[in-house]
């Protein structure tokens, strides 16, 4: 990446089954772009049913960056991602390629794009291993209760049974003794989060369109192999201990082994979670910016991808 000029890029975002890969792939087709994929789950080997990874088949057509870096045992986090995806951009670049990135963490876009991670977060073990255990003992809303307390705005934007996150944020009011949203705004950024010039362009779709395809998806996945991948990561030692293994649906079908739901119950549950993780993905993409915004429940697909490309292209100057 050229010293002290950004470089243009292009981001689809949306909340989970608005389309992202759709557009993404028929942007990809039209620009000559291989996609980066934003996603905190794809980033594990193995979770492939369950977070939605694209066919290997479809990843021979149009390369796409940032699935499978990682195993299920391993801690994955947003400094990791910034540092392989920067990497990813120039080796991209070198080629004479386009970087297009799609996916829906938004925290993973602040963190390359935003520079919102600082260089030395504080941590500290044992502080974290008590505050896992009080989820343990107490349960999670117990411990987010207490995030809620010390920092409001951070246990706005987590969820519950987010526990790693939830343990991280009061890990760092603990040590800092400032919320953990103030002391990333104070603290210095990573440096490179000015190296890109990133437009957004935001998916949305009707809340009810976007539940149906929610529900849809879910019983797609229990009835196409997820259940059996949670078996054989269980089988293979990847269980509920590790983050990888927390996300919606995993956690579900693990708790429909140990014999702690029905896998009707399970199912039902990864669509609650999902519908209600959607409706936070939309608060964080709405702060994005600059973002354009297209509603594919009532834009055809064709006008629709269009718009998208000239949008996009006016961007990057293509």
């Amino acid at each position: 990446m050229e010293q002290g000029k950004p470089v243009k890029v292009a981001a689809i975002v949306g909340p989970t089954a608005v389309g992202k890969t759709a557009v993404s792939l028929m942007l990809a087709e039209r620009l000559g772009a291989e996609i980066i994929s934003v996603d905190s789950r794809q980033v594990y080997r193995y979770l492939d049913v369950g977070a939605d990874k694209i066919s290997a088949e479809t990843r021979k057509r149009i390369i796409h960056h940032m699935i499978d870096v990682a195993d299920p045992d391993q801690v994955y986090s947003a400094a990791d991602f910034v540092s392989d995806c920067r990497d990813t951009v120039q080796r991209i670049l070198n080629r004479g390629r386009i970087p297009l990135f799609a996916g829906g963490t938004p925290f993973y876009y602040e963190a390359l794009f935003g520079g919102v991670l600082s260089e030395n977060v504080p941590k500290d073990e044992g502080l974290r291993r008590e505050l896992e255990g009080i989820a343990e003992r107490d349960g999670n809303e117990a411990l987010h209760g207490m995030l809620a307390s010390a920092d409001p705005e951070t246990a706005a934007r987590l969820h519950a049974n987010d526990v790693r996150r939830v343990v991280r944020a009061l890990e760092i009011c603990r040590l800092t003794g400032t919320p953990a949203s103030e002391w990333f705004r104070r603290t210095k950024k990573m440096p490179g989060s000015d190296e890109f010039d990133v437009l957004y362009i935001g998916l949305s779709r009707s809340r009810s369109m976007l539940f149906e395809s929610i529900t849809k998806r879910v019983h797609e996945q229990f009835a196409g192999g997820f259940v059996e991948e949670v078996e054989w990561l269980l089988a293979h030692g990847y269980d509920e201990r590790f983050p990888s293994m927390q996300g919606f649906g995993y956690k579900d079908i693990v708790d429909y082994f140990r014999g702690k739901c029905s896998l009707e119950e399970a199912a039902e549950r990864d669509i609650s979670q999902t519908k209600a993780f959607s409706r936070r993905q939309m608060t964080w993409f709405g702060k994005f910016s600059p973002i354009i915004w297209y509603d594919t429940s009532v834009s055809p697909m064709p006008d629709l991808s269009g718009r998208i490309e000239k949008e996009v292209r006016a961007h990057l100057g293509k």
